[in-house]
């Protein structure tokens, strides 16, 4: 039996019209009311305005897509691939950078079976940050054609949120300089991938210089990466970012520092301690010769030769264990005197080896190897510079210069006259990884490690 019923409007309890029907235009639902298919329930002949129903749940791995839905893939964690579903024309899929990663980890579109992508039956690679396209299939000949395609990354900023060591700023970047143990805890990273990538300087401690006749302490060895984000600033000729391996890009955790101490002063041969983070190091610098074992120690940077009143002490090797680009340098020749002791030799610095000590006695030892210049922290500072070797001279005294250390916190040598007198030779500078002078207690200087990236 079949019943009719005619109206022009249905009203709800408060008497307003949530279906209206005038001149073939019917209306359903009232302002401000939410239309609701029943669960299970489909519509058909509305046919499709270009838009989609977003799935706010991010996707993480492999898919299959379904047609009318958006989906926000998120990959960073790893690549994936989103399969499209069976095409019919008018079919739709719209896909969206959930976390501004395809750049790194890009998401495969691959059609179902032998339908097209633009006319080809092959994947296609999304790999544009912030990348958002929609995916509408035609027919058996174009199969689905991006119709709107959006590679702009419209997101409020965010940057690395992180502590440890003391802080300063330098305009938009914060800095952090350890200048002994301690942890570099990061609680937060940047939305923009580039500006993890910090901008780091680590400095191993200085070598002690030789006693008597000794040779200069060598530099700790010294690393640096100057990120593509980290502002203006100078960094030094080191800077070793265009390899790949010294790169450090940072998530949220805590990262132990360590900040290596100089070589303890003589009679001992003491090389400097390494300084660490992230994985990288920069090695202990190299102990001078001293007259009783006599040639150089290797390490970041290598210690200087001993003078002797036998045969030439050769110095010690630097950039030692070997990293791109080099860590330092190697140290300097001691002489042979006659018919007294020769001069010590310099030691090695980040970017010059020690000079070799004169020949003969009575001459000046060899002046440290220069170390190396970086405003990482917004003012220019040289550090990692090798220790003076020492002289000797007869008493009364015969005048000798004594071996300057090299820029960058080395300390000069000493020079004697007669037993337990002479000119003081001095330490290497704390926290710039600088040789000691060779000598007689002289010790090396400490090491460093600064941290900076863009924090607003």
């Amino acid at each position: 039996m079949t019943s009719t019923i005619k109206v022009n409007n249905v009203q709800n309890q408060c008497g307003a019209n949530i279906i209206n029907e005038n001149s073939n235009t019917i209306t359903i639902g009232a302002s401000g009311d939410t239309i609701a298919l029943a669960s299970g329930a489909s519509q058909t002949g509305f046919g499709r305005t270009g838009t989609v129903d977003w799935d706010t749940t991010p996707k993480t791995a492999t898919f299959t897509g379904v047609s009318g839905d958006g989906f926000f893939c998120n990959t960073t964690a790893g690549a994936f691939t989103c399969n499209l579903p069976s095409g019919s024309a008018g079919s739709i899929i719209s896909l969206a950078d959930y976390a501004g990663t395809w750049q790194t980890n890009n998401l495969t579109v691959s059609p179902n079976g032998s339908q097209n992508i633009g006319g080809v039956n092959a994947d296609v690679v999304l790999n544009t940050q912030g990348q958002s396209v929609t995916f509408v299939y035609v027919d058996g000949t174009q199969g689905w054609l991006n119709v709107q395609d959006s590679t702009s990354n419209e997101r409020a900023n965010a940057f690395i949120s992180a502590s440890g060591g003391t802080e300063t700023e330098d305009g938009n970047f914060k800095v952090h300089t350890f200048t002994g143990p301690g942890t570099f805890t990061v609680s937060s990273v940047a939305n923009c991938a580039a500006d993890n990538v910090i901008s780091y300087l680590m400095v191993g401690g200085g070598g002690n210089g030789g006693a008597t006749t000794g040779g200069g302490g060598g530099a700790g060895g010294f690393r640096e990466v100057k990120s593509p984000t980290a502002g203006c600033y100078t960094a030094s000729p080191l800077d070793g970012y265009p390899s790949s391996p010294n790169r450090v890009t940072v998530t949220a955790q805590a990262y132990p520092i360590v900040v290596g101490a100089g070589g303890a002063a003589a009679p001992a041969s003491n090389p400097g301690v390494a300084s660490t983070g992230f994985g990288i190091s920069a090695a202990g610098g190299g102990a001078g010769g001293d007259y009783g074992g006599g040639t150089g120690g290797s390490g970041g940077s290598g210690g200087g030769g001993a003078g002797s009143a036998g045969g030439p002490r050769g110095g010690g090797a630097g950039n030692t264990p070997p990293t791109t680009p080099s860590q330092g340098f190697n140290g300097g020749n001691g002489a042979s005197g006659d018919p007294c002791n020769g001069s010590g030799g310099g030691g090695g610095g980040a970017t010059a080896v020690g000079a070799n000590a004169p020949p003969g006695s009575y001459t000046p030892g060899g002046a440290g190897g220069a170390g190396a210049t970086s405003s990482i922290t917004g003012s220019p500072v040289a550090r990692a510079g090798g220790g003076g070797g020492s002289a000797y001279t007869p008493s009364p005294p015969v005048p000798v210069t004594q071996a300057p250390g090299g820029a960058g916190g080395g300390g000069a040598g000493k020079y004697y006259f007669g037993p337990g007198t002479g000119g003081n030779g001095s330490s290497g500078t704390a926290n710039t990884g600088g040789g000691a002078g060779g000598g007689v207690a002289n010790a090396g200087g400490s090491g460093i490690v600064i941290i900076r990236y863009k924090f607003q």
